[in-house]
């Protein structure tokens, strides 16, 4: 194991001059303009956000820049929700190798998110607070956007023509059968409040904790088999731009992903996400934390006048994203015209850490030249490293010599979320 991860390391080093040429190199597309706006109304003061335009893959190099957009609803507490803010975007950051171009950068993402999901998970568990925070964390590289959640925060794109789609998968245990079958069958109990009676009322839980969710970040008290693992999706914009809305609960309880995209369309990205939290509380009032993020990728050669929404679905439709094409009149040309312009590169929901980290040893930087833990970036001696695969000595699946490898804290986390054994974490 020990050369293999060698021959891994003999890449690590790349001077900064070839990676500002590999950058330029990328320079294929213009880079589009991106603005965005932020709103919210308090009730308990639970939900935080995390705002970020001036990111580098390649420190110093201001092509290499990047955003990042997240929302963090945290409940039984603000801890949970304060912690991952602060923390989860280097946790992610942190798992990326070194020395990748943007193309390898984005390829490494996804497992880089899940990484650094559980290693934030982990961290705020071993502070023995019982607070939990969802988490709907957006990363937006020019005309690539990368999103990662865990829980009922959403982030939705409005594209081009008026096509709304969803970036994220809701985690509650009420509406997600998949996730109610796997926490039941990694231990926990899912069934609604019962009072006086036996009657049962109230969404689907999980046991102990009573919990709506299947997925989180924090929430020690509740149980291992409720995961950090995030779903993740990654998309390519056309050249013609779109809209993102990332929100709490607090919108998506009173608004459809359709009405919270019409009801802004037409209105520059701060004023959008004003609208969008004044419609929700017009809709519900205000009956929890409501955010919202509008993030508006615009290409570079359009201003984008901001115009009054119109009283008529498809001629707002019309004003916000006008088509170049001579038979953008024609009903049936607008359908066609509409395929293709979002380009799906990468899509995973899985909650098994092994599927979600893969069978490839990543490029990963050890200040030793030693193993690296996937998960927390601690280095590990080649008698330390566990495989993420290595299981029962009877499973004929398990490849405990293939990478990539865990530490023995991370290989307890991973066992526990996999419901085979209890956490180690206890609450006091």
């Amino acid at each position: 194991m020990a050369s293999r991860e060698g021959r891994r390391h003999h890449h690590d080093l790349v001077p900064l001059a070839a990676l500002i040429s590999r950058e330029m190199r990328n320079e294929k597309m213009e880079k589009p303009n991106v603005s965005f706006g932020q709103a919210a109304q308090s009730r308990k003061g639970e939900d935080y956000f995390l705002i970020k335009t001036d990111c580098q893959r390649v420190p110093g190099n201001p092509s290499s820049t990047f955003s990042v957009f997240a929302i963090f609803d945290g409940h039984n507490g603000n801890a949970a929700a304060i912690y991952t803010k602060e923390n989860l975007l280097n946790h992610v950051l942190g798992a990326i190798p070194r020395g990748l171009g943007r193309d390898e950068w984005l390829q490494a993402l996804p497992r880089a998110l899940v990484a650094g999901f559980v290693k934030t998970d982990k961290e705020f568990q071993s502070r023995g607070e019982t607070s939990g925070t969802t988490a709907t964390f957006v990363i937006v590289d020019r005309w690539t956007v990368t999103v990662a959640s865990v829980g009922d925060s959403r982030c939705i794109l409005d594209a081009q023509g008026g096509a709304v789609s969803t970036l994220t998968v809701d985690h509650r245990l009420e509406e997600n059968v998949e996730e109610r079958e796997r926490v039941t069958a990694s231990g926990g109990e899912v069934g609604r409040l019962s009072i006086v009676g036996g009657a049962e009322i109230g969404p689907l839980r999980c046991w102990p904790g009573g919990l709506c969710l299947s997925r989180s970040i924090g929430d020690m008290d509740v149980g291992e088999f409720i995961v950090p693992i995030p779903y993740v999706k990654q998309v390519k914009l056309s050249n013609a731009g779109g809209r993102l809305i990332i929100a709490s609960d607090g919108i998506w309880d009173a608004l459809s992903s359709e009405m919270a995209a019409q009801c802004c369309r037409g209105l520059p990205a701060e004023l959008a996400a004003r609208q969008v939290v004044k419609e929700a509380l017009r809709t519900r009032g205000l009956k929890d934390d409501t955010t919202c993020i509008v993030v508006d990728i615009i290409p570079p050669d359009n201003t984008m006048q901001p115009q009054p929404p119109p009283k008529k679905q498809n001629k707002l439709r019309a004003l916000l994203f006008r088509k170049k094409s001579l038979d953008s009149a024609n009903k049936l040309s607008k359908k066609l015209s509409a395929v293709g312009i979002v380009e799906e590169l990468f899509e995973e929901g899985s909650a098994m850490l092994a599927e979600r980290l893969g069978n490839e040893e990543p490029v990963v930087q050890s200040t030793s030249g030693l193993f690296t833990c996937a998960v927390c970036q601690i280095d590990l001696a080649p008698s330390e490293g566990i495989s993420v695969h290595a299981g029962s000595i009877f499973s004929t699946s398990s490849k405990p010599w293939q990478g990539p490898f865990l530490c023995a804290d991370c290989r307890n986390k991973k066992d526990a979320m996999e419901g085979k054994r209890p956490s180690g974490v206890k609450v006091a």
